[in-house]
């Protein structure tokens, strides 16, 4: 089968031009000015931008956490995926105490297998480091499974500093890379006991235990671990200026770090948190949101390349779920949805507003996510051979979000009434038509990618 898309606009990291794509079968086969090809199906996209498909590289799908699973699973994660314009994400495949790294991705391609409605890999999730999981990182990185999770908190995935050390150490020397979630996990059990013992226990206590200097103290030491270890290392889902600044300095110092922001630490606030009754629930997240400072910091770090992906940490709960935690907030599954939302508030709020270029827009949800986890030029760009995953992007679209049009398996929007611009006319998966206007048109399409070694990001 051959589409032949006419008269939009293609974007990559380096620019635009007005140019035709050809997509035969699974794969791009041309681009061009004025192309034409017997027997393709032709679509006029005049006026539209073409990006590369998205891709999500932070997802909790089918997760088992805080006693609870979450509420989207990879069917439904999937669905909302595709259908916000993301073509491929890369889930965590969590080890568990006493598992080895292939049991854990044995049991994550149970889940996704036959019923993933976008492509997708696995990072894994490190949570017992030995010497026969050191030995059998090779066999993974090897087939397919290159880029890792670790934990500087939570008790039962976190790595102490040694393990740390270690493990990055041993990526340095298999080409592998680490993205870290940074808390300092004492101090916020400190906090927590404190909070507890003036009687908060409401979901206006969750910033008061987890502030920007936890997340700084351990961004920076995280650095200097990965220093010593000569590994490069992604921190991921950064919520703070003052953490950003732990990265300058390292930056500054020589050291190879990434930065990987969501949209909720760009556009949301910590005072919803002192919303009336437990409303405040619905946004415990970890790390948790940030004032107006922050976000402002992190705005101009993406406006000048200081950032190099944009994930969501798609880690959905419904409000009954939430409910848990309604007596103690350290029992509220943390987490919120945003895989369907991400490109759309990037675009409404970043491009639109002129913070960034529709440029800048392909290479954090692109381009770089790609090179980063080892899928480019298969996948994150528009180029002869190059999978045909795409998104025809209608700049003239304007809605608003609600519970009502959001597709992801949640009852309530996080992002509710928000006014945004632009929507995915057409997604394309490896060559067939998977959304249309923001609605699934094909389902179960996708499927297991198997990854190379990343590549260094400029």
């Amino acid at each position: 089968m051959k589409t032949l898309l006419k008269g939009g606009r293609v974007v990559s990291g380096d620019g635009w031009r007005e140019a035709d794509v050809l997509i035969e079968g699974e794969k791009i086969r041309q681009v061009g000015t004025d192309l034409s090809e017997t027997g393709a199906q032709v679509v006029d996209v005049t006026g539209k931008w073409i990006f590369p498909g998205f891709i999500d590289a932070h997802t909790h799908f089918d997760l088992e956490v805080a006693g609870t699973v979450t509420a989207d699973d990879f069917e439904t994660g999937t669905r909302a995926a595709v259908s916000g314009g993301t073509t491929m994400v890369i889930d965590f495949a969590t080890q568990y105490k006493g598992e080895s790294l292939h049991k854990a991705l044995e049991n994550w391609h149970r889940k996704a297998g036959g019923v993933s409605s976008c492509d997708y890999g696995f990072h894994l999730a490190i949570s017992d480091w030995n010497q026969d999981v050191s030995e059998e990182l090779k066999s993974i990185i090897e087939e397919g499974t290159s880029s890792f999770k670790l934990y500087m908190t939570y008790d039962d995935m976190i790595l102490e500093d040694k393990a740390i050390y270690q493990v990055l150490k041993r990526l340095r020397h298999l080409g592998g890379i680490a993205g870290v979630h940074c808390e300092n996990s004492g101090v916020i059990k400190a906090l927590v006991e404190e909070e507890k013992a003036r009687g908060n226990t409401g979901p206006c206590a969750h910033k008061n235990t987890r502030p920007a200097a936890v997340e700084a103290e351990a961004v920076s030491r995280l650095l200097k671990i990965a220093a010593l270890a000569g590994a490069p290392v992604i921190v991921v889902h950064l919520s703070s200026g003052i953490g950003f600044q732990e990265v300058k300095y390292a930056r500054e110092r020589g050291q190879e770090v990434y930065v990987e922001t969501c949209p909720q630490y760009l556009l949301l606030d910590e005072s919803l948190y002192d919303l009336p009754g437990f409303e405040g629930g619905r946004y415990v997240i970890a790390p948790p949101l940030r004032g107006e400072k922050d976000r402002t910091r992190l705005w101009n770090a993406l406006r000048k390349g200081q950032i190099q992906t944009i994930s969501t940490d798609h880690c959905s709960f419904t409000l009954a779920q939430k409910d848990m935690g309604r007596e103690d907030f350290t029992k509220i599954p943390g987490g919120m949805a945003g895989v369907e939302t991400r490109p759309v508030l990037l675009y409404t709020y970043g491009v639109a507003k002129g913070l960034l270029t529709a440029e800048q827009m392909c290479q954090v949800l692109s381009e770089n996510p790609a090179k980063l986890y080892g899928v480019y030029p298969e996948k994150g760009c528009i180029a002869a051979g190059s999978d045909a995953d795409l998104v025809v992007w209608d700049p003239e679209a304007s809605w608003v979000l609600t519970r009502e049009n959001q597709t992801a398996n949640v009852d309530y929007q996080a992002y509710e009434g928000f006014p945004v611009k632009g929507r995915p006319a057409q997604v394309y998966l490896r060559g067939k038509l998977a959304a249309e206007d923001g609605k699934l048109v094909r389902k179960y399409e996708g499927k297991y990618v198997a990854r190379g070694t990343y590549q260094k990001v400029e």
